[in-house]
């Protein structure tokens, strides 16, 4: 596999983590190189089903070092609970995983700056934050004013940055009538995390480039999906970091140089959680009937998602952002029952026709689909293990929509099990 990066080419939740955990197979090294615990890769092995905020998929493979790059925003004690959680199901971690020395960390103040935020914007401008800090961490890293994982090598200086910004938080919470940070019970709990996550800490830029210049198989690891990166995504609907092919070098001290191919994984519908524009949602029965059958509920937060039809133009705008060479299309086996089924080919926004994807959110919440019909194959897939076992209508469907992508399909997901995804 060389040097992989793997991202989701819609709005996140399109099954990376199943994907994930098949492409480590091969891997030694894989890196988380954006994000925080807003993010949730679910990995099914066997009967047993982990779900991941932090720690890369890779962990399930015994051989595979697994980094939490710079790029990340770390909650130190979700980072433990994560830790320790994987343990008790008998995942050993030992020295497999490694935090970035770089990486900046997230604090109750941050958490509840971002509750603030969010409960002050009215009806419509709401963002769908996870409340979870990541925003105002990163605001925070921006303003050169973040503490970084390296601090929690040394409990004193730690303590004085962390009571410092609290004091600083404090008194914004107190001119909005908010609850205050109570200072010395979260760094009696900071401080422990920090004692505890401290042996992970080290420089993981110098252990990415030694693995790439020995040719290791290195897998990058995104979360999220391209159309809520920050820069590229529905703006102001979107994450607050680089969900994007670029941010895998940014986020993990990585040469552009190095990178050998880039895996795009989608669903073969879209689903969005949160709040934003999404031109083919289903407010009907069959939208309730796909989140039904998908079990379409947010890893992270449970939340149910919004479902709707494969969408072919901002599909297509993200392979070529991303530079995706090859596609996995994920859950194909929920679309089986449906007589008949839709793919956004074009968009109508204010009375005109366009096949091109908009950078104005206030576009894409206007924008119309227009749609392609296509039979369904009401058959099971779930069996299938190549792609001619497929019925004839689905391997149409899945050729359309890498006609409309402008991309080849490499990999095809037909259940939640490592055993359901097959290589064409």
């Amino acid at each position: 596999m060389p040097i992989t990066v793997l991202i989701g080419v819609q709005w996140g939740d399109e099954g990376k983590g199943k994907i994930i955990d098949v492409l480590t197979e091969n891997a030694d090294v894989v890196v988380r190189f954006q994000g925080g615990n807003n993010a949730g890769h679910t990995v099914e092995i066997g009967k047993k089903k982990f779900v991941l905020h932090l720690i890369p998929s890779g962990i399930f493979r015994k051989k595979a070092t697994c980094i939490i790059g710079n790029g990340v925003v770390v909650d130190p004690l979700a980072l433990e609970h994560e830790i320790k959680d994987l343990e008790r199901q008998g995942i050993r971690i030992g020295s497999r995983l490694q935090l970035s020395t770089r990486s900046h960390l997230i604090f109750a103040y941050h958490r509840m700056m971002d509750a603030m935020h969010e409960g002050s914007r009215s009806e419509g401008k709401k963002i769908g934050t996870t409340k979870r800090g990541i925003g105002p961490a990163y605001a925070d890293k921006m303003s050169r004013i973040g503490i970084r994982a390296l601090e929690m090598l040394d409990q004193k200086r730690l303590e004085k940055n962390f009571k410092e910004h609290a004091k600083y938080y404090n008194t914004i919470f107190k001119a909005a009538k908010m609850e205050t940070v109570d200072i010395n019970a979260e760094w009696k709990k900071i401080s422990a995390a920090a004692k505890f996550l401290a042996k992970y800490v080290t420089d993981t830029v110098v252990t990415v480039n030694e693995a790439a210049t020995k040719k290791k198989n290195i897998l990058f690891e995104g979360a999220q999906g391209m159309w809520l990166d920050v820069d590229y995504g529905t703006y102001p609907f979107v994450t607050s970091s680089n969900t994007t092919t670029g941010g895998a070098c940014t986020g993990s001290g990585l040469s552009p140089k190095y990178i050998d191919n880039v895996v795009g994984v989608i669903k073969a519908y879209t689903t969005r959680v949160g709040e934003g524009p999404f031109p083919t949602e289903l407010n009907d029965k069959i939208g309730e009937q796909i989140r039904a059958t998908g079990r379409e509920f947010g890893a992270t937060t449970g939340r149910p998602r919004r479902c709707g039809w494969f969408d072919a133009i901002s599909s297509r705008y993200s392979c070529m952002v991303n530079g995706v060479d090859r596609l996995a299309v994920t859950k194909l086996d929920v679309l089986d029952m449906l007589p008949e089924i839709k793919i956004c080919t074009a968009y109508k926004i204010n009375g005109k026709k366009t096949n091109a994807m908009p950078s104005d959110t206030e576009e894409i919440t206007a924008a119309v689909p227009i749609y392609e019909t296509m039979p369904g194959w009401c058959q099971t897939t779930s069996h299938a293990r190549s792609f001619k076992a497929l019925p004839k209508n689905a391997q149409k469907y899945l050729k359309r929509i890498s006609e409309l992508t402008k991309t080849k399909i490499g990999i095809i997901s037909v259940g939640p099990n490592r055993d359901q995804t097959f290589h064409i």
